[in-house]
């Protein structure tokens, strides 16, 4: 209440409501060591509801935390206090999850709970025996994603995953019944989950509650029916409480009323001292895992996984090699299948999956097994038509560590997944995506299933590498850069249509530069052709063209603009120099490649929606032929010389 108080910003009516459920969880249930808030068999607990973050610094600071100290939460939602507005995973420890967006801390969950359940298979209870605690709101269980969730912590039976459901029936607008009438616990049930109720604000009532989720083998909703801005006289139980200061007078009724003359942000030493020995009641289960850790033969390899390590050999040197001795003429989407037979062959951390479109994304692999309610121990988990779920779980499997999370879809269902990467980039997660059929090139499916503005829209995420290979070697090594990658996710566009391997020779990674010189103009350069994925074997095309008419063209391969924007300058003017014609091509929306061929150069590209008709008719239609783009480069020259 002091803190949102005094910010003037804020959510207190979800806090207050909380609180005493909040009380019990963190008192007498959840399992964790301030002292060592990463331990590795901790109990996750995840603010889904993170607009009421005040409740989570208030524990974390009550139960002994380090950070946030009194002082940070007297500075809520200001710049230099790690309480922001909502919880940040990367500022402080013991926020598990960057919540906020109504519904994806609670996918997130459903991911912790897989991976809790596969490392545990793998490596016993003696290592990995905890559970997943949630707090979600009325909002939460709105959002669309919410369905996608459930339904598959349901089918895969995710015990050790417990859901305390704020049912205040408020809203922003106002009450619940405004906008819905649904029967919540009943579509739960129908799930395959086990839902039980309490009054939140009676603790023998919560117990018995916590003390029953704890005890069913399915996935537990405890629906705590609790009063929004418990303790404010004038307000609780309505929608003032819930995004606004309670304002000086409510505040000061609300102490009256609650009993409470200490002075903003001063704890009495009695309850603090209480509140401290509480958090330290998970020392000793903490202890005796580091003497079973410390037995255990499994220890290094755990602790690798845990830490996030890579081992030395992922699959990809070979891989590569064999690629050299044995030319690939395939689409990317198979060329990335032929890497991850390498990759998950050599790397036990990755768990695949596909959004029912396994056959056509390629993910899976021979060895893979699926992940299922029996068969923890799986590493492909078949999601179903649930892009936006699939992409949230994979974040909360990445938050978990011990896994390296993967999963596809066409590029054009990015759209239902872009919430859940933008997290995936904000948390600096390692999550792979696997984006097939990329372009116009996956025919005649036609515009709905074209992606052409999305490559552009996906760079623009900060600290999300967005990958577009040309060949099989390509794929490979944009593979091997996702995975060695530790603090954001990678994205990988794949192509539909077989394209020719372009590289047959260097194994060195290339692709790491973001773009690279694939071929050398052969007479004095005037042109650089600038392409990615299925376009850089038009491109080389186009510079035979060129070349044939004495116009000398370097090519190159621009595969990820992020990492090429990272290169030193030198680089970046050797690659583009600026006595040239610069000329992209990428069959996508043009929008960004002005960066790179400047005010004079020329952008082919496709800013208009697509057509239904095989993939070298579309090519033709629109323009993605040497014979259409060598004029425009000849009169753009010609252009420049009368100039």
């Amino acid at each position: 209440m002091d803190g949102v108080q005094a910010a003037n910003s804020g959510h207190p009516g979800m806090p207050m409501g909380m609180a005493d459920a909040a009380t019990i969880l963190f008192t007498e249930y959840l399992k964790f060591d301030p002292q060592d808030p990463d331990w590795h068999d901790r109990d996750r607990f995840v603010l889904s509801a993170g607009h009421g973050s005040m409740l989570l610094y208030s524990l974390l600071h009550l139960t002994g935390y380090e950070r946030p100290t009194i002082d940070d939460i007297r500075n809520f939602r200001q710049l230099a206090s790690p309480c922001a507005g909502h919880p940040e995973n990367f500022l402080l420890p013991g926020v598990e999850a960057t919540t906020g967006p109504l519904g994806q801390g609670f996918a997130m969950s459903v991911g912790m709970a897989i991976a809790e359940r596969h490392l545990n298979a793998l490596f016993g209870d003696d290592l990995v025996d905890h559970r997943t605690w949630v707090i979600a709101g009325d909002g939460d269980l709105m959002e669309g994603i919410n369905h996608e969730a459930m339904g598959l912590a349901g089918h895969l039976a995710l015990g050790r995953l417990n859901v305390l459901w704020d049912n205040n029936k408020i809203t922003i607008d106002g009450a619940t019944d405004l906008s819905t009438s649904e029967d919540i616990p009943a579509r739960y049930r129908a799930s395959g989950w086990h839902v039980v109720g309490c009054d939140g604000h009676d603790f023998d009532g919560i117990r018995a509650a916590l003390d029953e989720a704890v005890a069913d083998p399915r996935p537990s909703l405890i629906d705590c029916r609790t009063i929004i801005g418990w303790g404010a006289p004038n307000k609780m139980g309505t929608a003032a409480t819930h995004g606004a200061a309670l304002g000086p007078e409510e505040v000061a009724a609300a102490r009256q009323h609650l009993v409470w003359d200490s002075e903003p942000f001063d704890l009495p030493e009695e309850i603090s001292a209480a509140w401290r020995e509480h958090g330290r009641r998970g020392i000793g289960a903490h202890e005796a895992w580091r003497a079973r850790l410390a037995a255990s033969h499994h220890r290094d390899e755990f602790v690798r996984r845990m830490d996030g390590r890579l081992p030395a050999d992922i699959g990809i040197a070979d891989h590569l090699q064999s690629l050299i001795a044995n030319l690939q003429k395939v689409a990317t989407r198979k060329a990335s299948e032929l890497a991850l037979e390498a990759i998950n062959a050599a790397l036990p951390d990755t768990i695949g999956g596909s959004a029912d479109l396994t056959g056509s994304n390629n993910t899976r692999t021979k060895a893979q097994k699926p992940l299922t309610r029996d068969h923890y121990s799986g590493r492909y988990i078949y999601y179903g038509i649930r892009e936006f779920g699939m992409a949230a779980a994979m974040n909360g499997m990445a938050l978990h560590g011990g896994v390296i999370p993967y999963g596809g879809t066409f590029l054009i269902f990015s759209d239902y997944c872009r919430p859940a990467i933008r997290l995936s980039a904000l948390q600096q997660v390692r999550v792979l995506y696997v984006m097939t059929h990329d372009s116009i090139g996956l025919g005649e499916d036609g515009p709905t299933h074209q992606p052409v503005e999305h490559l552009t829209s996906l760079r623009m995420i900060p600290n999300l590498t967005v990958f577009r290979p040309a060949d099989a070697v390509e794929t490979a090594e944009c593979w091997a850069l996702s995975l060695e990658r530790q603090d954001g996710p990678s994205l990988l566009a794949l192509s539909r249509q077989n394209l020719p391997q372009l590289r047959t020779g260097r194994t060195d990674n290339l692709c790491a530069r973001g773009a690279y010189r694939l071929r050398a103009a052969q007479v004095a350069r005037q042109v650089v052709l600038i392409a990615t994925g299925s376009e850089v074997e038009l491109a080389m095309n186009v510079a035979d063209a060129l070349e044939g008419q004495g116009i000398g063209a370097d090519v190159v391969s621009m595969p990820c603009w992020s990492l090429f924007d990272a290169q030193e300058p030198n680089y970046r003017a050797d690659i583009l120099p600026q006595d040239t014609l610069k000329v992209s091509i990428e069959a996508g929306v043009t929008l960004g490649w002005e960066r790179y061929v400047g005010p004079r150069g020329l952008a082919i590209g496709l800013d208009r929606f697509g057509a239904s008709a095989p993939a070298e008719h579309l090519f033709k239609r629109f323009g993605f032929t040497a014979e259409a783009i060598v004029p425009r480069i000849l009169a753009a020259l010609s252009s420049q010389g009368d100039q």
